[in-house]
């Protein structure tokens, strides 16, 4: 591989010293594109429970490129050949499989984009860079878009035990303080092999893929299913989603320049030109921060409070059951405010709504986790269980939530 004219390490709270393979990835960690992911929040608004949580894209990706080092080490030492181009290329698509992502993570594919996946918006920047790179990507996009015909090398970047995951539940778990989300990466990755070029683990790693799935369950429902995080997530997609029809009526609102320019256009993925790809890698966390200071002046009752809330942490209320909330409660809360401030029926339906939190560890319909038993079958990670049920894991649980108003509506700026 090629190397760097000096060694560079990194140091990680998590994993100590990480070293950068070579110099190809080296160049593209220092392209703007990727020191964007320095001012993308992993968790989104969850700093807003979890105090600590305030780690970034650029921390995570790292991490994963770690643990893809020790995965290629771990099978080259069990006589799988990866040759030095597809190592690179293994490293590459792990490094840049999140730089699609937007400001504050999730929001921005259900606002101020038009049903665009960050998956997406991450392959663009990569044939992006390919251009900018000579070509040196076209293995590493062939691995990410699993057109490589060694099936492992995909799961290995997206399945269902990936170095995405096992970096971001150790990960989340310590900026977050939540222990239970603790896995042990490295004794999975030491497990892992290869046979008909599809990625299993050796039969005496059960208990550790038990622990990781049972872990993945309890960080969805303690974390990025937190009710408080949840709804701070909401309510960030209805400010930009208010921001964008304000600005399709001719509202001038304060916004950086990158901002305004998606405020100001509807975006979908047949608009993802070059220049596009530019303006969006020129978002991040701090334009909507910084936007969401302006609007609290914003004679927009909407926008103006719904900003307040986030940026004060005086959120909606919410409730979670098992069931659907009747429609009925859902406008008579409605109708509470649009009363109290006099606002139309689609503005109180910014402060008042209902949706489902969805919950599934492991997913035995596709790309399962497979065992290698000792006799050379193999069996699926739910089936050789015996000292839990993995099975029920594979169940989707969902839960239903309402936000609304807490009593305390004469904060509100009528």
């Amino acid at each position: 591989m090629k190397t760097l004219p000096k060694l560079k390490i990194i140091n990680d709270p998590i994993y100590g010293f990480i070293t950068i393979p070579n110099k190809l990835v080296f160049d593209l960690m220092e392209h703007k594109y990727f020191q964007r992911l320095r001012r993308i929040s992993q968790m989104g608004f969850s700093y807003i429970v979890y105090p600590g949580a305030h780690h970034t894209r650029f921390h995570h990706a790292l991490g994963a490129m770690f643990l893809m080092q020790k995965a290629v080490q771990v099978l080259q030492s069990k006589g799988i050949e990866i040759s030095e181009e597809e190592e690179e290329a293994l490293y590459i698509a792990i490094l840049l499989h999140d730089i699609g992502h937007g400001p504050f993570s999730h929001a921005m594919e259900n606002s101020i984009v038009e049903n665009i996946s960050h998956e997406h918006i991450s392959l663009l920047f990569m044939e992006a860079l390919n251009e900018k790179f000579n070509k040196q990507l076209t293995l590493a996009i062939q691995i990410f878009k699993d057109a490589h015909p060694r099936k492992f090398f995909h799961q290995l970047v997206s399945g269902q035990l990936d170095m995405d995951r096992l970096d971001y539940l150790k990960r989340d778990s310590f900026y977050t303080g939540v222990p239970e989300g603790t896995v042990n990466a490295q004794r999975l990755i030491a497990m892992l092999n290869v046979k008909n070029d599809e990625l299993v683990v050796e039969e005496k790693g059960i208990y550790s893929v038990e622990n990781f799935l049972v872990a993945r369950r309890l960080m969805y429902w303690q974390v990025y299913l937190h009710k408080t995080g949840i709804v701070a997530e909401q309510l960030l997609v209805r400010v930009l989603k208010r921001a964008k029809q304000l600005s399709a009526q001719g509202v001038d609102l304060p916004a950086s320049k990158a901002l305004k320019f998606f405020l100001n256009n509807n975006i979908s993925l047949d608009d993802f030109s070059e220049e596009v790809l530019n303006t969006f890698s020129k978002l991040d966390d701090y334009d909507i921060i910084s936007a969401m200071k302006m609007w609290v002046g914003s004679d927009d009752f909407v926008l103006n409070n719904l900003s307040k809330m986030l940026l004060n942490r005086d959120l909606l209320k919410v409730k979670v059951k098992s069931q659907p909330f009747p429609i009925q409660k859902i406008k008579e809360k409605r109708k509470y405010l649009i009363e109290t401030f006099n606002i139309s029926e689609e503005e109180a339906s910014f402060f008042v709504f209902a949706g489902k939190l969805e919950n599934q560890a492991y997913s035995m319909e596709k790309d399962t986790i497979n065992l290698l038993k000792q006799n050379g079958k193999i069996i699926d990670v739910a089936k050789a269980s015996d000292q839990l049920n993995l099975e029920a894991l594979s169940k989707s649980v969902v839960k239903y939530y309402m936000c609304y108003p807490k009593n305390n509506t004469h904060s509100y700026r009528g």
